[in-house]
């Protein structure tokens, strides 16, 4: 591991900890050369996840690509900072557990609607109107007022 204050190569172990989705670990590492501390995460690295888009290309899936969008679509929302991390471990969690080495990419954008629609409905219809391609204010319409009546379903949840 490279230190980020005189990028020597040496360096040493302080503490490790298991991060709460015991996928992670943190570990706190001190540089042999200058003494600085610093800290890193690893990651388990599993299988490969292949995304089929809709032109029909393949690509690796990209945790982080889908926690930026999840995150674009929670800015400024009265939602934990983390919330778009941890769905986006949750998406993979449930992709992965499929077993198939191929996903495709509607599969992902549904499950990020789902898990937005849970955590901010706000933040579930901006990313369903990017998503879903919303062709006018019908459309959009029609979606905010199923979120209407599910909510009335729920007994008023805010």
């Amino acid at each position: 591991m490279r230190c980020p204050a005189c990028e020597a190569r040496d360096s040493r172990v302080i503490d490790s900890r298991d991060l709460e989705d015991a996928w992670s670990i943190r570990r706190r590492r001190e540089c042999s050369a200058c003494g600085a501390r610093f800290t890193t995460y690893e990651r388990i690295e599993v299988a490969r996840l292949v995304v089929v888009k809709r032109d029909g290309s393949r690509q690796e899936f990209d945790r982080d690509k889908l926690a930026a969008g999840l995150r674009k679509a929670l800015t400024r929302r009265p939602v934990d900072e983390q919330a778009a991390d941890r769905a986006a471990d949750e998406i993979e969690a449930t992709l992965r557990a499929s077993g198939s080495g191929e996903v495709e990419s509607a599969r992902i954008g549904e499950l990020a609607m789902a898990r937005l629609r849970e955590l901010d409905q706000i933040a579930y219809i901006r990313f369903a109107s990017v998503y879903q391609s919303f062709e006018d204010l019908e459309t959009l319409k029609r979606e905010v007022d199923s979120l209407y009546a599910e909510r009335g379903q729920e007994g008023g949840r805010p």
